[in-house]
């Protein structure tokens, strides 16, 4: 028995440190803000993107294009870089006298 009152002291303790430093009232206060906004979101996941938004849709899409032109942009600077080694003569170090 004397762990359990050492055990229910400790909680009494920490449940008067937060009521004397505001962590309760400041929790309080938000949570009811956060009831009455008048906005509510549509999902339980909060702040989880779901692909159902057009928005997200077009984005993915145009992701996939630029990524598609960046791939094509890489091997044509590729094929250049080959090409203008061809027409150029070697470069030497210049070293500084």
């Amino acid at each position: 028995m004397a762990h359990y009152k050492t055990t229910n002291s400790k909680r009494e303790q920490f449940q008067r440190y937060l009521e004397n430093s505001g962590v309760l009232d400041t929790l309080t206060k938000m949570l009811v803000a956060l009831y009455e906004e008048p906005e509510k979101p549509t999902s339980h996941h909060l702040g989880v993107a779901t692909q159902e938004n057009p928005e997200i849709e077009l984005l993915c899409l145009e992701l996939a294009e630029m990524k598609e032109k960046y791939e094509g942009t890489v091997e044509e600077n590729k094929k250049l870089k080959a090409k203008l080694a061809q027409y150029e003569p070697p470069q030497e170090e210049k070293h500084a006298e």
